[in-house]
């Protein structure tokens, strides 16, 4: 049987929160989006919530865990505390309140997804990932089951959409890569971006490990008003034997359309 994973990102619960907004991702009917796509995992990567406060996160955790499959989530830049001593005394609290954890693992004998924390509380929008988790996170890749779909999420995306070059990817992004690639990952995901991107390293380097794939997911949430004409979507992963398919579902009207769909050779 095919495994499949559900892919939101950028929630942003919180920001709706004046007369004026539009409607959180609450809205958007992903029960309906789950019901009709059956993933065995919904994995969210990072901004959740929009102010990193406690009551957003309960919400966030409340909806992602209502539509019904497991959930595997890590934090975004939004995640934590503002400006203030908890940003860098208890960065995570709120979060691990919801969640345990900022580096979870889900394991089944089709899927192995290992969670990496690329926020910092030094920084506002760049993210990066120390030696110590990266470490963790190879180790953790190693003890898939045979066979099994290997992914990576982490909320600063590793492939950019063209169109949104302000927003830089993960630092050292070759070398995070090359790591995670030599350890066996068949796929990173991230966001952080609110627009789509797919792509895998082999269409433009020759390089050992190129054949992973990079997948960047549009956001739920719309937290600016410049940003209300963005695209809201999720990604669709399904693995079979031999090939990964990646999907992007759009929200068109009152309900979600299919805008692209991608299949790539799985190298194991």
């Amino acid at each position: 049987m095919p495994a499949r994973i559900l892919h939101v990102s950028d929630l942003h619960v919180g920001a709706q929160d004046t007369p004026s907004a539009e409607p959180d991702p609450s809205a958007l009917g992903l029960t309906a989006l789950v019901t009709r796509v059956a993933p065995d995992l919904v994995v969210a990567s990072g901004d959740l919530t929009h102010g990193g406060r406690a009551s957003e996160h309960t919400r966030a955790a409340v909806l992602l865990q209502s539509l019904g499959p497991p959930v595997l989530a890590v934090p975004g830049n939004h995640d934590i505390p503002p400006l203030s001593p908890a940003r860098f005394r208890r960065p995570w609290a709120a979060f691990e309140a919801e969640w345990q954890t900022t580096e979870p693992v889900f394991a089944t004998a089709a899927l192995h997804v290992v969670g990496l924390n690329s926020v910092r509380p030094g920084r506002y929008q760049s993210g990066s990932v120390g030696e110590a988790p990266l470490s963790r996170a190879i180790e953790r890749l190693d003890a898939a089951a045979p066979g099994a779909l290997r992914v990576v999420v982490l909320h600063h995306q590793l492939a950019n959409a063209p169109w949104r070059g302000r927003k830089q990817p993960l630092a050292r992004r070759d070398h995070v890569l090359d790591r995670l690639a030599a350890a066996g990952a068949d796929l990173i995901v991230g966001g952080h971006t609110h627009q789509a991107a797919v792509t895998t390293p082999r269409e433009f380097t020759a390089e050992a490990g190129a054949a992973v794939v990079l997948a960047t997911a549009p956001g739920l949430g719309r937290p600016r008003p410049h940003r209300r004409g963005e695209t809201r979507g999720a990604m669709v992963y399904t693995a079979g034997e031999q090939e990964l398919e990646v999907v992007t579902y759009v929200r068109g009207g009152n309900d979600w359309e299919l805008a692209a769909r991608r299949t790539f050779p799985r190298s194991g």
